[in-house]
Order: C-alpha cells, then sequence, then structure tokens
C-alpha cells in the first residue's frame, strides 16, 4: 500500500516584524506535517500578487513553511498589486538594505514556528530572483534560489525603471548553496550573463547549479502571463523541490 504525503496546508495574510521591528504584510502557508524548514518567497516587480501567493502555498504542499513577504507593504498599503508595483517603480524600486531587513524579519519569523529545524532557504522570481541573490550574500541562509533575476552581473539599462546595482562583486558572501533557473531566450539575464556569474562562483568554490531552459524566456513560471512555458515551469518546479530537499530537510 503506497502512502500519500500529506499535502493538508493552511495559508493566510498576517503581519510579521522585519528586522528593523517595523510591522510588514505577509503571506503565510503552513504544512499540516511539517519537514523542518522554511521558505522565505519574493515576488517579482509585477507585486504581492494572486499568483506568488500560488507559489507560496505549493511550497507548503511539499512540507515547507513558506512566507511571502510583501516588499511594498510601506509603500502601497492596502494598495492593488498593479498600483503598489507602479508607485514602487517610479521610486525606482524597493532600497536593497530595506528587501535584506525584511527578508532577516521574515526568516526570523520562519524559524520560530511550531517543527521548525532552523533552516531557512529564500525563492525569488524576476527582480526577486537578484533579491533572493542579495539575501544569500548578505544573512546566512541554507538555501537560495534565483528564478531568473537580473543586473546581478550587468548594469541595468539607462531606461530601465530600478535603479539596482550589479551584486557580482559581492559572491564572496554567498553563505548558501544556490540555484539558479534560466531561460535561453531571456535577454535580462542573458546566458552569457548567467555563465560569467557561474564562473565566479566556481572561481570561489561557492556551490551552485544552474540550469537554462530550453524554450523558455523571462517569466516562464508565471502561469498567468504570455511567458509562461509548461515544459520549463514543470522541469524548473522539480529541480526547486529537489534542491529543497537537499538542502533544507
Amino acid at each position: 500500500m503506497t502512502t500519500t504525503p500529506d499535502d493538508t496546508i493552511t495559508a493566510g495574510t498576517i503581519t510579521f516584524g522585519s528586522g528593523d521591528g517595523t510591522p510588514i504584510e505577509g503571506y503565510l502557508a503552513t504544512p499540516a506535517s511539517p519537514r523542518g524548514g522554511g521558505v522565505v518567497v519574493i515576488h517579482h516587480l509585477p507585486g504581492y500578487d494572486y499568483g506568488t501567493k500560488e507559489i507560496t502555498r505549493r511550497l507548503a504542499t511539499w512540507g515547507y513553511s513558506a512566507l511571502l513577504v510583501n516588499l511594498y507593504s510601506r509603500d502601497a498599503p492596502g494598495a492593488s498589486p498593479d498600483d503598489a508595483a507602479a508607485a514602487v517603480r517610479a521610486a525606482g524600486g524597493v532600497p536593497d538594505e530595506r528587501v535584506v531587513t525584511d527578508v532577516d524579519g521574515a526568516a526570523a519569523h520562519l524559524r520560530s514556528l511550531p517543527g521548525a529545524n532552523g533552516k531557512v532557504g529564500v525563492i525569488g522570481f524576476c527582480s526577486g530572483g537578484r533579491q533572493s541573490f542579495l539575501s544569500a550574500v548578505s544573512l546566512p541562509l541554507d538555501a537560495a534560489v534565483d528564478c531568473y533575476g537580473a543586473f546581478i552581473v550587468n548594469e541595468p539599462p539607462a531606461e530601465f525603471p530600478l535603479k539596482a546595482r550589479p551584486l557580482l562583486g559581492r559572491a564572496g558572501d554567498l553563505s548558501c548553496p544556490l540555484l539558479g533557473l534560466f531561460g535561453v531566450q531571456d535577454s535580462h539575464p542573458s546566458p552569457a550573463e548567467t555563465a560569467v556569474l557561474a564562473a565566479e562562483l566556481e572561481r570561489l568554490g561557492k556551490p551552485h547549479e544552474f540550469h537554462t531552459l530550453d524554450d523558455a524566456g523571462h517569466g516562464f513560471f508565471a502561469a498567468d502571463r504570455p511567458s509562461y512555458r509548461q515544459a520549463a515551469a514543470v522541469a524548473g518546479w522539480e529541480l526547486v523541490h529537489d534542491f529543497y530537499d537537499r538542502t533544507l530537510s
């Protein structure tokens, strides 16, 4: 007789303390049968939306407590995802220092949950992919997943709305294994950029695993957008699941 894992979860909006003590909004999904580890979820530039909440619930069905941080809590409290993203985009994006502070608070909250084993990973998409890498070079974490995060290696184009700084020079501070998932058709980051990052991590002896998926461009995980690519997304989720099983269990 095959035993089916318990994928029962509880999910909903919470308020938790950022690393500087500021109360911010988050979406927490917890499994009925936790495996111990937790995952901080960092949303894409379009914001703290239904699609990213769905991703947060997916992680909880795997047995990991997952907390999606609303990085726009301070900028546009109560606004729709589109309106909040527009306000943040007009301001040049969320400052890196504040991202790290909010992720630090989310990680602390996950470590405080019943059944937690103290291990915390992070995953981010698009701008959140870069912010996942930023978190992993700034905080003591156990795993990081970068889903097509741009501007880790190169400066943004002059016309780009975000004031993002390259992070390649901080690769030596990477605190944990890194899984990178990219699309062969993406231009930000391009395969050439991710090759530069991989080479630098290799030189520094930092554990990493990069996959550039065929027939996929930027945003291939986004099931509610034209960029979605089913085969790449399915393969990508299998890679994420295996990675967290090895690093957070």
